[in-house]
This record gives structure tokens, sequence and C-alpha cells, in this order.
């Protein structure tokens, strides 16, 4: 046995602890492996492919996370956006909403249709108003003064048919803010597109041949008639009527009154601004002119007449004496 174990110690003496134990080659290899720099292991392009698709779903996640929040924001009412909104919401619920008239533009009177949609408990005695903000000259306008709520909409249980009609200067965003007892409730957003350009008045058959269209293309709407001498309605020292000053759409007697003027004859043109139509209104509506007569009033000369009004609205009565163009009243027929 101890013979075996003699042979192996020499056996093992032979080949791992004595002698030369690498070549020149072998020495050269293990140098040349030293003071090589060490090359880094290219990545797997398939891991690079997983990696870039997972960030990008992240950015994607935070950018509409963020979109969404601020939309919210916007469908919320909050008054810093001019995005366009007919509702009102707060904790996305709805408490009120806009119905503007289709053909919305600026410069003329238009109907709006609020409905308000919390118990009408909410508006019961309160006095409710509404401004308008334009959003490029920051201009802010009251178009409906205050009105107390007493009842509730025709037909309904609470406030959901609002109706009122206004009218703004300016194209462009508007931002209707509405208030009960002076407090801000909430705002919509509204488009208003540009004026347009009127068409073409179409004259009656039997209008008088001295009526030009042109004529209609000089009103100045904002030239209301005004009251004087108590109870005379129109311009001061130019034209007036008596019995003008409750205009309806009944038949009504009206006197007219000129000042500078000793013309014989009156011709009288009624133009409403929201058809752009024009319509005899002297005689019940039957007639354009009537003759006039001496001085009545202050006035150089006078005439009574029955007067017809077609339809409520914006009303330009265009006067002719003897043929020649010579003043317009205008009035706001309501009832």
């Amino acid at each position: 046995m101890e013979d075996k174990l003699n042979d192996l110690k020499k056996a093992m003496d032979s080949t791992t602890h004595k002698g030369r134990h690498f070549t020149e080659f072998q020495r050269n290899k293990i140098r040349q492996a030293v003071h090589s720099p060490v090359q880094a292991k290219k990545p797997n392009p398939f891991i690079i492919f997983i990696m870039t698709t997972v960030a990008i779903c992240l950015i994607g996640f935070f950018v509409s996370t963020e979109l969404l929040f601020k939309q919210n924001e916007t469908n919320n009412g909050s008054p810093d956006t001019w995005q366009v909104h007919h509702d009102y919401q707060e904790n996305h619920k709805i408490l009120f909403s806009i119905l503007p008239d289709p053909e919305l533009h600026a410069g003329m009177p238009y109907g709006y249709i609020f409905s308000f949609k919390e118990p009408f408990d909410t508006y019961k005695g309160k006095e409710l108003s509404i401004s308008a903000v334009h959003k490029e000259t920051d201009q802010k306008i009251e178009v409906v003064s205050p009105q107390k709520i007493t009842e509730p909409s025709p037909g309904y249980s609470g406030l959901k048919r609002f109706t009122t009609s206004f009218q703004v200067p300016y194209s462009g965003l508007w931002r209707y803010e509405v208030s009960l007892d002076g407090k801000a409730y909430g705002d919509v957003v509204v488009r208003v597109d540009e004026i347009e350009e009127g068409s073409p008045v179409t004259l009656p058959e039997d209008i008088p041949e001295y009526v030009q269209e042109s004529d209609f293309d000089k009103i100045n709407w904002d030239l209301k008639a005004t009251t004087f001498d108590r109870n005379m309605i129109g311009n001061e020292n130019k034209s007036g009527i008596i019995g003008a000053d409750m205009p309806s759409l009944t038949a009504q007697k009206w006197m007219w009154h000129l000042w500078n003027t000793d013309a014989s004859e009156l011709t009288v043109v009624g133009y409403h601004r929201e058809s752009e139509t024009v319509h005899p209104v002297l005689n019940n509506g039957e007639g354009w002119t009537i003759p006039l007569g001496g001085e009545n009033n202050g006035a150089d000369v006078h005439a009574p007449s029955a007067v017809t009004i077609p339809e409520r609205g914006e009303w330009a009565f265009v006067l002719y004496a003897d043929g020649q163009l010579f003043d317009v009243v205008v009035l706001e027929i309501e009832k």
C-alpha cells in the first residue's frame, strides 16, 4: 500500500509540482491578454426594444393623464378657459346649459334659451343677471339686467327655459357669466360670427319710387328715439310722435310732427331689423303716404294716422317729406 502511495507521489511531482509548466507561447498569450482592453459585451437588441417600448408607454400615459385633467377643468366651467362650451358643470354635474341662435352674429339681437338644471328653490326669489366678456378686447357688458325669479318656466317645475334676447358688438369668443344676487353662478363660452353683410332689401311693388334700397343702409340703429316735451317720442327738433310712448302690435293712433319743413305729404316706411323686411304701417298697415297739416305742438307740420306694426322687434320708421328722405325714428316694439 505504501509503495502505491510513493508511486502516486512521484507521478504528481513529475507533472504539476516540478519542472516547467508554461511554454514560451503560453506566456506570450497571457501577457497579451493582460494588456489588452476588456471589450464590453454587446447588449441584446430584443432587451433594448422591450425597454424602449415600456418607456414610450409610460410617457404616453402621463401625457394623456395631464390632458384629461385639463379637459376636466374645462368641462367644470373654469373661468380661465376660453374653450367653447355650452354647458356649465361642477363636480361633473351640469348646472345649466345655453342654446344660442344657430345664426348668431355680432351686431344683431339674437335669442337665447338658458336651461337651469337645479331645483327651482335654488333660483326662487333671487335676482338673475348675465354679463358678457369679450376675449380679445376684455370688454365686459351687462346683457341681461337683474331679474327677480318668482315663477318657474311655463310648463315646467323648474327654470328649464329662461329665454332672453340681446346682442354683442364684436365677433369672436364671448363668455356669458350668470350671477344670482350679484354672486357668480357659472359661465359658458360661445363663438359669435362676424357681422353679416346685409342682403339687398326687397322693396314692395307699390312702394313710392323715391324710396331707395340705399336709404336703409343709412339707418343708425344706435340712435334710439327719445322722449321730449313730456309725451313726444322721436328725435328732438326733427321729428316726434305722440302715442308712441307705449308702442304695440295692436292698432294705435299716432300723431306725427316734423320741424323745419313746410312739406305737404309724409311717407312712412317701416323697416324690421331682424327680418330685413320693409312694411307699410300707416292706415293700419295699408298705406305709405298721408297729407300733412299745419303747425301743432310746436312742430311746423303734423298729421294723425292709424298705425299697425306687424311683428315685434326693432323697427326703423324711415320718414320722407314730399318725397325727400327726412329722418329715421328707431323704436323697440315688444308687445
